[in-house]
């Protein structure tokens, strides 16, 4: 049975101190809430005059006390989520820019869902939970999903940090039958999931067109992934025809997957691709130690600035990390870095990698981020989380030796 199948109760509802600013409301902002308010259930939003505004999932330890899911007068039931689901769906199997075996069907705010995402593998659902709620509305939309898509299984998982947030208890629920592994394609390039070892959903789907860009560049490059994950970029570059690459990582599990994933793409790609388990930073110091050059480089760490108080901090690890990473690029070099914090807008990232790069002649060439599967509500920036920004040395490649 839905969640969602039962009206809530008459004394389930948040009144706020004035208006609603956007789809999520933090607890010093909520004046009052009533007694039938449950945690991950639904509750009447009130603004500061007591007039309606719409329903949002509550939980009363959560910073983050509201998550907006619908304006409406009545409460939604579990047919106006499944229909809701339903159009999610149909968007990314209508756009032909999109795949329809791997991709974002639901992206949080921006479909309508807080707090859900959902990444479709295959016959496979794969949901991160940011809340107790999320987790409810993931368990109401299931069967719709599934209709839409013609998948089979689901996995969710409500993280430790997301749970620890709301006091709550993180978990993984699988489907029974649900396969652990998955073989996927991208762009020509396989991958095998690990869905009980994985970050996230299992795959950085987001990363998808940037991973395209970055293997047309390198054909004959020596690259340098950092952050490499399981190699989504580095496996990509080798498959593109990358003369040699390095990927690096503290995960021992993603670096032993990563090398599973090299093995799977043949032995021309693994005989070119390096994966090595370490501390990105002190790595990239032995690098340097060591004159090393790459013609190819991307940055992509992990979220270092995952709430307002990791700020300075976080920018701190952004700025020394590239400033680690810069120093290694080649005359006439490609260098690609990025950011998946919310919090951290395009400018900052810019200006953060501008004093990374102190004298550097580095010009901007373009500035990205997620795929269309991952949409933005335009009351909810902090939806474009992924920025990626795209730099060219400009100091002249050294000629070839095999030149007169």
């Amino acid at each position: 049975m839905s969640p969602f199948a039962t009206p809530p109760a008459p004394g389930a509802w948040a009144q706020l101190h004035d208006r609603l600013r956007g789809p999520r409301v933090f607890r010093k902002n909520v004046r009052e809430v009533g007694p039938d308010a449950r945690a991950g259930g639904l509750v009447a939003v009130r603004d500061g005059d007591g007039e309606h505004l719409g329903w949002a999932l509550f939980h009363p330890h959560s910073q983050i006390a509201l998550r907006l899911l619908s304006r409406t007068e009545e409460a939604p039931g579990p047919e106006a989520l499944a229909a809701r689901a339903q159009a999610a769906a149909q968007r990314r199997l209508t756009d032909p820019s999109i795949p329809d075996e791997v991709c974002r069907v639901i992206h949080g705010e921006a479909d309508g869902f807080p707090g859900l995402l959902v990444d479709r593998y295959g016959p496979i659902l794969a949901a991160e939970a940011h809340s107790l709620g999320s987790v409810q509305l993931f368990r109401s939309i299931i069967p719709a999903l599934h209709e839409a898509l013609g998948t089979e299984h689901f996995q969710i998982v409500f993280d430790e940090r997301s749970a620890r947030a709301e006091g709550e208890r993180p978990g993984t629920k699988r489907s029974d039958g649900a396969p652990p592994f998955l073989r996927i394609e991208e762009g020509g390039v396989r991958y095998e999931l690990d869905f009980a070892r994985g970050h996230k959903t299992g795959f950085f789907c987001d990363q998808r067109e940037n991973r395209a860009a970055f293997a047309a560049l390198a054909a004959g490059k020596r690259v340098l992934d950092v952050c490499s994950y399981t190699g989504g970029f580095a496996l990509s570059a080798a498959f593109g025809g990358a003369e040699e690459v390095l990927a690096v990582d503290l995960d021992e599990d993603a670096i032993a997957q990563g090398k599973r994933n090299a093995n799977l793409n043949g032995a021309a790609v693994a005989r070119r691709t390096k994966f090595v388990h370490a501390d990105a930073f002190s790595y990239l110091r032995q690098l340097q130690r060591n004159e090393r050059e790459f013609d190819l480089i991307v940055v992509d760490p992990p979220k270092f600035v995952p709430n307002r108080r990791a700020w300075d901090e976080g920018i701190a690890r952004y700025h020394d990390i590239n400033k680690l990473a810069i120093p290694l690029l080649a005359p006439g070099g490609n260098y690609l870095t990025c950011s998946c914090s919310g919090l951290v807008s395009a400018l900052d990232l810019q200006e953060t990698v501008r004093r990374s790069a102190r004298l550097a002649p580095l010009q901007i060439l373009r500035k990205t981020g997620a795929g269309p599967d991952h949409p933005v509500a335009l009351d909810f920036p902090e939806g474009e989380y992924l920025k990626a920004l795209w730099l060219r040395d400009t100091r002249a490649r050294a000629a070839s030796a095999e030149q007169p």
